[in-house]
Formats: structure tokens, C-alpha cells, sequence
């Protein structure tokens, strides 16, 4: 009896411990994109699904003017999701079907495009003038939500307009706005967050996702008096006007009092769902010192307004909205869920002052994923990390940083790792921070160190040489290293911004500034893959897209970029036939979420939370729980 108790014990946590791994997941289409092949016809690819069957196999049919359809391959496509028609012309029709449950099923259909990319036409907003200076607007960072539950992604677009400012800068900043964009052109909605919200990259970190698991997605942001929704509805006092207008102020142009508010806003309509006061407040404002950066502190509203933001999954299910403020020394991380009607604050993690071991650990990014293997997700500032329940989990000490890359980066270890860059300059230089380091994502184990007291701003881990296991990094002094830190080649690629799978083979290339490279480990050069003409990068030096993600087609990432006139975006998409085929990357819950947060401050570029390298073979299927609308 005792045997059968346990038994029955062991099959419930069994069970128990397998609908906890079902994380709540959006529904995809097949996302089939028809585009000008190579040289010549039409380069066809798909999304395999993690809910597809592991045998299912694939047709593609052209289709003529009368509905005839033509099937172009000879055997199912099995070992792909792609097909070129090389007879195919920009007039042609398509149609993807599959064999499921002994059936043949259509799945999807799709126009030839002209262009090698997918056009999105702007509504660009008009400039003006605020306080003898003039403005513009440029499209700027960018997300993907399923905004009315079909399938396919909508593109939610920040506009930048030309007086944005960082935080220690004084004057004034044009209103910041955020639109709403179907794949198709079509404009959805603007939210125009008022006069009382700053623009610039460390202020308005926007969360698309569907928070509340209605199969569409929503926005969440910070807010203040005067935000207008989608649909014109004011949040707070639209009379109230926080801004400093003292020229002799160290304030001046800033917002350092009034309320600040988080927001829900519907993806469908931009109409704002719920409103609450947004915590941690900006006071004291000089409490926001520590040991990150130079060491340094102020009270001019400049490190307590920076912010960073994140979705994850705190309970291993549903996901969460995590709103960071404070990178250099204090820093704060609030959870939020929402249910479809009300906001509500899950839990709050404060590093409190200078003296506190987490203080000074924020970077101006961070990276979301269940390092410690118990299906819920941590948040990686930096140099440390908070743990599901909103408790640290461990602080590393390697301090600030511009760029860390979180993924499982060496395959001959147990779990994820951390590679990371790290300032040192002013005050911390006697400090003897490394600039360049790898930590266990789990525990925060220093795996290995280089460059103490030196002051490193770009770096970057990626595999990008078969010949070595694991991810290579580079950044900082010297060129390239292997996954251990040992100096591979005294070369390195001059690119040290994003990355993006973007080829064949399963090693990453380069993406800067409005351009794909390969590095080519035997001649230690890089050979352009791409340049997308007449397109522009993102924010300054950083170079960077509107988004990088596995937005449509097979796994592979597209990119987005704006035209050079501002007028419109531009996603594109590799025509190169694959060798693989790999469920969508937006299946995978740590990739998912990259995307999520990609846009925050300084963009850092997406990984899976699996080795995804020359050397794999198997690619794990996600644990998900689709949600259809």
C-alpha cells in the first residue's frame, strides 16, 4: 500500500512538474514569404512549428491565374523549410501544404515579391519647434506582437525625434511617440506619451507581449499627465507640465518631479487598459550612486532616470512585465502582471545604497532566462542577477557594463554562462575590475578573467569559428579568443554590435550598421553577405536596426531597417537554401524574450537558451502551451 502511495505521489509531481514546464506561448502562422531567389525564380521559406510532429513533411504548389496548382517538388520536403522555384516570377502565386495525420493540409499561401525585402510605408509625424529649436522624427527601435491574435506579427515602432537626450544633458526633447504597423502597411495606432516623458534611449523602454494570454498581444511603458492613448484618451492631468524651464538649472528641459504611472495599453487599438503609479520613485534623486561607471553619484535627475525593462516568466507559466531603474549604483527591478483588467505588482527587488553588494551591477541592458533549470526565469542586469521570487540570486562584483551576451556559450559545461564587458574609469580604476569576463550563469562563478582596471565599451560572443568549440568573444585589448579566453587569432572582426543567423550554416555573422558580414576564420577577414541600400542604422555609433528576429520564414533572422528618407521600414530576409531546419526561434521561451527586450537602452542582439553552434546536431523542442485567440 505504502509502494502504491508513493507511486501514485511520484506520477502526480511527474505531471505536475510537466504542465509547470508549459509556458504560455502566442500562436504563429506559417509565416510563408515568397522572394526574388539568388540569381534567378523564387526563394520560398516557412515556419516549422514546436507543435508540429517530428516526421511532418511539406509540399509547395505554384498557382496560376485560374487556381490550378502545381506541385513543384518531386519528394515531401523533409529536411528543410524552404524551396527555390526556379522558374518562378514575381507574379507567382503559392501554396504550402503538409501531411498531417495522413492527410495532405493546406497551411498557408503567398505573392512573389518584387524586392528582396518587405516594405512597411510610415506614417512619419511632423516636426516642430520647443524652445527656439527645431525637430524632426526618424524611426528608431522596434518590436513584434501579435496585436489581433491572426498569427502573424504586427511591428511596433519607437520614433526618435532629433533633440532626444541622455539623461545628463539639459534641454528640452520633443514628445515620444510609439506606432503600430501591420506587415502589410497598414496603420494600427500612436501613443504619444506627452510632455512629460523625456525622449532618449535610457527613458521609455516599451514591453510588447501578451501579458494576460487572450492570444493578443499588449504594450506596457512607463507613463505620465498628459500621455495620450490610441484612441485619444489622456492618462493623469493634461494640464500639468513637470518640465524645468530654468536655463540656469542643472534641471533645465528635464522632468525630475509629477507622477510617473506603468501603463497597459491594448495592441489592437492603442487604448490604454490600466494605469498604476509606477515604482520605484525617483526619489531621493541623489540615491542612485554605487560603484558602477566612474564610481560616481548626482542629483540632477540623471542616474535615476535610467531605465531598463524585460518580460519573463516568474512563475514558469505566464509572463510578467520587469521595469529596471538605476544602472551605476542603486538598482531596482518591479514585476508587474496583468489579467486582462487589472495591474498588479508581483514584487519588488531594491539594491537600496551604495554600500549594498548589488548595487553598481546594472548594465544598460539585461537578459532573461531560467539559468538555474527550474522553469522559471531569472533577470540578468549585468554583473548580477534576481531570482523568479524576486530575491537575489547572486552578485558577481565585475561591475557595469555596455554589452553582455547570455546564452549556453560553452557546450562542454553544464548550463548557461555570461560573457560580459566592464568599465573601469574615475574612481573605480583602483578598484581592478576586469574588463572582460565569463561567470556560470547559475551560480556567478567567475569562469574566467582578462584586463584588470581597463576600461572595455564594445564586445561581443558569438560562434562564429567551427574550428573551435563553443562561442568565440571578442573586446577589449588583443583579438580573438576561444570559450576558455585563450587568444585564438590576433585579428578580430571590426564589428562589434549585432549579430544575426543570416546564412546556411549555423555559425552567426555580423550585422552593422545597415550591412550583414561573415568572418572568415581561414583568411581572418570578414566578406559582406548583404548591404542593404538606401537603408540607415540606429542609434549613433551603436549602429544598430530597428529589430533583428526570426519575424517570418524558416528560423533564420530577418532584419529590420528604416529607408534613408524615413518614410518607410524595411524587412529583409535571407534567400540563402538552408542546410537545416530548426523549429522558429520565437518558439524558443529565452529567444522569445530577447526580442521582448531588445529594444531597451543600449540594444543588445537575441541568443536561444540552447547551443545553437556548428557543432549541433539536435535542436530541443520547447516546452509550450500555444494560445490561439
Amino acid at each position: 500500500m505504502r509502494f502504491c502511495a508513493f507511486k501514485i505521489l511520484f506520477i502526480c509531481l511527474c505531471f505536475a512538474n510537466q504542465l509547470f514546464a508549459q509556458r504560455q506561448m502566442e500562436f504563429l502562422d506559417r509565416g510563408l514569404i515568397a522572394i526574388p531567389a539568388q540569381n534567378s525564380g523564387v526563394y520560398l521559406s516557412w515556419r516549422l512549428l514546436a507543435t508540429d510532429a517530428n516526421d511532418i513533411s511539406f509540399n509547395i504548389y505554384r498557382v496560376n491565374l485560374k487556381g490550378a496548382a502545381t506541385k513543384l517538388n518531386k519528394l515531401p520536403i523533409k529536411l528543410t523549410t524552404d524551396f527555390v522555384d526556379s522558374e518562378g516570377t514575381a507574379e507567382s502565386d503559392y501554396k504550402l501544404t503538409a501531411f498531417i495525420d495522413k492527410k495532405e493540409v493546406e497551411l498557408a499561401t503567398a505573392h512573389a515579391q518584387k524586392e528582396a525585402y518587405l516594405k512597411i510605408p510610415l506614417q512619419v509625424p511632423a516636426g516642430g519647434t520647443i524652445e527656439g529649436s527645431t525637430y524632426s522624427y526618424s524611426p528608431n527601435d522596434a518590436s513584434v506582437g501579435d496585436l489581433d491574435g491572426d498569427g502573424k506579427y504586427e511591428i511596433i515602432l519607437k520614433w526618435e525625434p532629433s533633440n532626444a537626450k541622455n539623461p545628463p544633458q539639459k534641454g528640452f526633447t520633443a514628445n515620444q511617440l510609439l506606432d503600430a504597423y501591420t506587415l502589410d502597411g497598414q496603420f494600427l495606432w500612436r501613443i504619444d506619451l506627452g510632455k512629460n516623458i523625456r525622449s532618449g534611449a535610457a527613458y521609455t523602454q516599451f514591453l510588447v507581449y501578451d501579458f494576460d494570454g487572450d492570444g493578443k498581444a499588449e504594450l506596457i511603458c512607463k507613463t505620465a499627465d498628459g500621455t495620450k492613448d490610441g484612441l485619444g484618451n489622456v492618462i493623469g492631468d493634461a494640464k500639468k507640465d513637470w518640465r524645468n524651464y530654468d536655463k540656469s538649472s542643472p534641471f533645465y528641459g528635464k522632468i525630475s518631479e509629477g507622477p510617473e504611472y506603468i501603463s497597459v495599453f491594448s495592441g489592437l487599438t492603442g487604448e490604454v487598459l490600466a494605469t498604476e503609479t509606477y515604482t520605484p520613485s525617483r526619489y531621493p534623486l541623489n540615491g542612485w550612486g554605487g560603484i558602477g561607471g566612474n564610481g560616481g553619484n548626482d542629483s540632477n535627475a540623471s542616474r535615476a532616470d535610467r531605465f531598463t525593462a524585460c518580460v519573463a516568466y516568474l512563475d514558469g507559466l505566464k509572463p510578467s512585465a520587469v521595469m529596471v531603474r538605476g544602472w551605476y549604483g542603486r538598482s531596482v527591478l518591479s514585476a508587474w502582471d496583468f489579467d486582462g483588467k487589472n495591474l498588479k505588482q508581483r514584487w519588488i527587488f531594491d539594491s537600496e545604497n551604495a554600500e549594498n553588494s548589488y548595487s553598481g551591477m546594472g548594465n544598460h541592458s539585461l537578459s532573461v532566462a531560467d539559468v538555474d533549470g527550474d522553469g522559471k526565469d531569472e533577470i540578468c542586469i549585468g554583473a548580477m542577477t534576481v531570482d523568479d521570487n524576486g530575491k537575489g540570486l547572486y552578485t558577481t562584483g565585475l561591475r557595469h557594463g555596455d554589452a553582455m551576451h547570455l546564452t549556453d556559450l560553452d557546450p562542454s559545461r553544464p548550463g548557461l554562462e555570461v560573457y560580459g564587458i566592464h568599465e573601469s574609469e574615475g574612481k573605480t580604476l583602483a578598484l581592478n575590475t576586469p574588463g572582460v569576463a565569463m561567470f556560470d550563469a547559475k551560480s556567478g562563478e567567475i569562469i574566467w578573467s582578462k584586463f584588470p582596471a581597463t576600461d572595455v565599451g564594445r564586445g561581443v560572443a558569438a560562434d562564429i569559428d567551427p574550428r573551435y568549440t563553443g562561442f568565440e568573444n571578442w573586446g577589449g585589448p588583443g583579438g580573438l579568443r576561444d570559450v576558455k579566453g585563450n587568444s585564438i587569432s590576433e585579428k578580430a572582426p571590426r564589428s562589434t554590435n549585432f549579430l544575426v543567423w543570416w546564412d546556411a550554416d549555423l555559425t552567426r555573422e555580423l550585422l552593422d550598421k545597415n550591412y550583414i558580414e561573415k568572418w572568415d576564420w581561414q583568411k581572418e577577414e570578414t566578406k559582406r553577405l548583404l548591404t542593404a541600400e538606401g537603408c540607415l542604422a540606429n542609434n549613433g555609433t551603436k549602429a544598430t536596426p530597428c529589430l533583428s528576429a526570426d519575424i517570418f520564414g524558416d528560423w533564420r533572422e530577418e532584419v529590420i531597417w528604416r529607408s534613408a528618407d524615413n518614410k518607410e521600414l524595411r524587412i529583409y530576409s535571407s534567400n540563402i537554401p538552408a542546410n537545416n531546419r530548426i523549429t522558429t526561434l520565437m518558439h524558443n521561451p529565452q529567444y522569445r524574450l530577447a526580442i521582448a527586450w531588445q529594444n531597451v537602452a543600449y540594444n543588445q542582439p537575441p541568443h536561444t537558451g540552447f547551443y545553437l553552434g556548428a557543432e549541433t546536431k539536435t535542436y530541443p523542442k520547447p516546452q509550450i502551451k500555444l494560445v490561439k485567440r
